[in-house]
């Protein structure tokens, strides 16, 4: 089933590679996902924006937070927030100023490379290893995951259902995309480049969206990327493209110390 899938994916992608590149937007929301409790997705914070659910990210240790690039780009510090251990995007959990918002510093954000980010907490989180944990981060030599494998994005974004509310933290499955099919299907766009991995159904109706960027995308445990960008949310033959962690995880080590 998973090889006819992908053949069928495969297909959509050379028929729908010519869509306007103008319709690619950040990703915000979780579509067709299922509502989840934070114990669930531990790792999982709320980037807020004057005290507002802006973007997601993901707990590296008590004092570092993984996002995108994207989602801290010409936003001044003073206005970032973290709320981390709420399943409500908007209530509970600890919140934390930031000390230092670090961009990655090869971050194009005309072809969405390297979308990037590590924020310092100006306050340590309390870990407590059921609502409030950090996740591991897949290492610099890893290969890419195999075409067809299911990974796990979670976060606050959209959902394109007035009936799923993402007040409430969302979780959906998406299987992961080779680099060359999910080119294609971005071929009037720009380049999927070695710095990101995507993720997606050739039928749509599952994935990440406005208000998801910056989130986890997860595989067997590990943190294999951060969403990045699509054409729309859940559209036919366009996969949701996350920044791959493996080729930014030395800069990461470099930067954090993790």
């Amino acid at each position: 089933m998973a090889n006819q899938v992908l053949l069928l994916f495969g297909a959509l992608l050379v028929a729908t590679a010519a869509v306007d590149s103008a319709r690619t937007r950040f990703r915000p929301r979780i579509v067709g996902g299922i509502p989840i409790d934070i114990t669930e997705a531990p790792f999982q914070i709320s980037l807020m924006i004057d005290n507002r659910h802006a973007c997601g990210g993901s707990i590296l240790s008590a004092d570092w937070i993984l996002t995108a690039a994207h989602c801290i780009d010409g936003i001044s510090q003073e206005q970032l927030s973290v709320r981390a251990g709420s399943t409500l995007k908007d209530r509970g959990g600890q919140i934390r100023e930031l000390s230092e918002a670090i961009m990655h510093p090869d971050w194009d954000d005309d072809s969405n490379d390297s979308d990037i980010a590590l924020l310092k907490l100006e306050a340590p989180l309390v870990l407590d290893g059921e609502r409030v944990a950090s996740i591991e981060l897949e290492e610099a030599d890893a290969p890419d995951p195999d075409e067809g494998t299911f990974a796990t994005v979670t976060g606050w974004g959209a959902t394109m259902n007035y009936l799923h509310s993402n007040r409430v933290l969302r979780s959906t499955e998406v299987p992961i995309v080779s680099r060359r099919n999910c080119g294609l299907a971005y071929q009037r766009t720009g380049p999927i480049t070695e710095r990101m991995i995507c993720a997606g159904f050739y039928l749509g109706g599952h994935d990440s969206c406005q208000g998801d960027s910056g989130g986890p995308l997860v595989l067997n445990g590990l943190q294999v990327g951060v969403v990045s960008w699509a054409n729309g949310c859940a559209q036919k033959g366009y996969p949701g493209v996350n920044a791959r962690v493996a080729s930014v995880r030395d800069w990461i080590r470099e930067e954090s110390g993790i």
